[in-house]
């Protein structure tokens, strides 16, 4: 398991914590999309590095969602209705209280991009954290490679000049097949601008330049021009 920082958890909820650890392994064993397992612990550590700096946070709350975030996000289930009530269920047998439970269900049911395309979604302070810590993976080398991995698991070709970006995107249409390349434009390029946290946006800045620099080498060897 992760260490976890100075975030004051009881000894109950480090139990808890280490019990969902395992089952969102479990849950997400078998993905081949980038929202698997390494997906989740990363983002776990980049949400704890955010907590770091934002004392007045419910330090519980923030990492117990950071692990449940993709666990019932069509991406990976089959069944969202039915994964949603089997993780209510679960978290009810962990004896988290009603109130974590919903709080915990609004930020997981609410941070992703996609649902937040044709109405923005207002989240709690700790749900801007996980959104952070969960945009944050999609930027930078990690980015790239989740991008990649994505688009090949959806058989999405690499690139093609001649299908533009698009420039209005919608919760409907953003799951429409596209271009790899493309994504970045429509979604990665965007998010540096996008963070809600002081810590979040200058940790953005890097790997946002990055972003911007392969895809700039990218277009050029594909033309075949050299660097």
């Amino acid at each position: 398991m992760n260490k976890l920082p100075n975030t004051q958890l009881t000894q109950q909820q480090q139990k808890i914590v280490l019990d969902i650890q395992l089952f969102v392994k479990q849950k997400l064993i078998n993905d081949f999309s980038g929202h698997d397992m390494a997906h989740i612990e990363r983002v776990v550590r980049l949400a704890m590095q955010i907590l770091q700096h934002e004392p007045k946070a419910n330090s519980f709350i923030v990492i117990v969602s950071a692990y449940l975030h993709d666990v019932i996000d069509d991406k990976v289930v089959y069944d969202v209705n039915q994964a949603t009530t089997e993780l209510r269920q679960y978290l009810t047998s962990l004896a988290l209280t009603n109130n974590e439970i919903e709080l915990i269900f609004a930020i997981i049911e609410n941070m992703s991009y996609r649902k937040n395309l044709s109405n923005k979604k207002t989240l709690s302070f700790e749900g801007q954290i996980v959104q952070d810590a969960d945009r944050l993976d999609a930027l930078g080398a990690i980015g790239i490679g989740r991008t990649f991995y994505y688009g090949g698991n959806k058989h999405n070709i690499m690139h093609d000049p001649l299908i533009p970006p698009r420039t209005s995107m919608t919760e409907q249409n953003y799951k429409q097949p596209n271009t790899v390349i493309n994504h970045f434009y429509e979604k990665l390029f965007l998010l540096k601008d996008m963070m809600n946290t002081k810590t979040a946006k200058k940790m953005a800045k890097q790997r946002h330049r990055f972003l911007v620099q392969f895809v700039a080498q990218f277009e050029k060897e594909w033309l075949g021009e050299n660097s």
